[in-house]
């Protein structure tokens, strides 16, 4: 009995490393770690091209480590006294890779009620949404920072509602001398982030009621125009007017710096960079039209995608969800949908006009939606993701064009900021 349970116990262990195998090349493979992933699967017998869902391994290690810390790593949402977590997992990713479907089975989009919600002393120019969609901030030329509680703007916005005039503004910060450029949540803390023209990043704590002023600051030596967080928090990106993004430890405030330096053009400065959901790899869209994919641990530059727009700059990028894509969008009037595996043009969304702003595009909360600006006829665009076929057109309702979208990234809302100083809440009308 003793042998049969010691070769039942022997066979389990080898289907686990089997499945354990299997998890570490399709994450390399995924990210972009070619030659990685073939030397573990010829070491382990592996298959290359074994199928696992996207960010199986990374799903993995995060419930496991939330298991091992007893789950007690709770979200900014219970730092304000409000219960809750922040969750990382918001429905399964869009396969891109497949063929575009007909235009006849285009997905709708459903017709959403606005409100104005509150008004900068200058230009609203950037927002961001927490990870779990409960608050969203928003930054302006006039050096201020707004924090609103979208359940409170939901209440606001109810037909029965008899508090139509509801503060939503939960939060004002005055802490930098020049105008904000970009925004970003903790995932996991009550912190929110800033990138600004004067050439800091700082940190406001979100738990404390009364605080308005920043408790620590990056002091860069550019214009930080954009920032992002890395998934686990313990480091932030900064896109600056240098060409090199810069990457920071939190907990250090040392900056590194790629040790690869690709070939830049005449004015490299970076307009947008974004980590991916897993954190293996970020991306930035630069004003000399390129876009470049870096590898998340080495910091190297493992792609570049020249004349993305043509000869215009590239003002917004994002990965999808399973971070096979990348969404980008161009002073050229296009979007477009590139594969990170192979640099190649996999979808493009025409029929919105943008050329003077930096303007965003982005997707619904499911990836089935592309939404972005169309600055000469001061609308709101959407396509379907998948067939690229313009579904929608909404007026902006801001006076002059939006130069600022985000959505949520858990329900079918999302965030205008405009020229007009205006910030406009959007939801799906039931």
């Amino acid at each position: 009995m003793e042998s049969n349970g010691s070769m039942e116990q022997i066979l389990q262990n080898g289907k686990l490393y089997r499945q354990v195998n299997s998890l570490i090349v399709t994450h390399l493979r995924d990210n972009n770690f070619t030659q990685a992933a073939s030397a573990v699967a010829s070491a382990t017998m592996t298959p290359l091209n074994v199928e696992v869902p996207p960010n199986r391994l990374v799903e993995l290690v995060a419930k496991g480590l939330a298991v091992e810390r007893d789950d007690t790593v709770r979200g900014f949402s219970g730092a304000l006294g409000l219960g809750g977590s922040i969750t990382s997992s918001h429905g399964a990713a869009t396969n891109f890779s497949s063929t575009q479907g007909t235009k006849g089975l285009s997905k709708s989009f459903l017709k959403h009620e606005t409100r104005h919600l509150s008004e900068h002393k200058d230009v609203a120019r950037c927002a961001r949404f927490s990870s779990d969609g409960r608050f969203f901030a928003t930054g302006s030329a006039d050096t201020s920072i707004k924090l609103f509680e979208v359940s409170k703007i939901k209440q606001m916005m109810l037909p029965d509602s008899r508090d139509s005039s509801a503060r939503t503004v939960t939060r004002t910060f005055y802490d930098h001398t020049q105008p904000i450029n970009d925004l970003d949540f903790h995932p996991h803390s009550s912190i929110l982030i800033s990138g600004a023209k004067d050439c800091t990043i700082k940190f406001f704590d979100l738990s404390k009621a009364t605080a308005k002023k920043a408790f620590r600051l990056i002091q860069d030596t550019h214009n930080v125009r954009s920032i992002s967080f890395h998934p686990s928090g313990d480091f932030v990106l900064a896109g600056t007017d240098h060409p090199v993004p810069h990457l920071y430890d939190v907990n250090t405030f040392q900056c590194y710096l790629s040790a690869n330096m690709p070939e830049f053009g005449d004015n490299a400065a970076i307009n947008q960079v974004r980590y991916s959901s897993s954190g293996g790899m970020y991306v930035t869209a630069s004003k000399d039209g390129a876009i470049r994919l870096w590898d998340g641990v080495s910091a190297n530059c493992v792609r570049t995608i020249p004349a993305a727009h043509g000869t215009a700059e590239v003002t917004g990028v994002t990965f999808t969800k399973d971070h096979r894509f990348v969404l980008s969008c161009g002073k050229d009037s296009n979007v477009k949908l590139w594969e990170v595996a192979s640099g190649r043009l996999a979808r493009q969304y025409v029929g919105a006009t943008h050329t003077q702003l930096r303007c965003q595009a982005v997707f619904n909360d499911t990836e089935e939606l592309v939404i972005s600006i169309d600055e000469r006829n001061n609308e709101i665009v959407t396509w379907d993701a998948m067939t690229a076929e313009r579904v929608a057109r909404y007026p902006s309702n801001h006076n002059g064009p939006p130069r600022w979208i985000e959505h949520s990234p858990v329900e079918a809302a999302f965030v205008t900021c405009g020229t007009d100083r205006s910030v406009r809440y959007w939801k799906e009308t039931i």
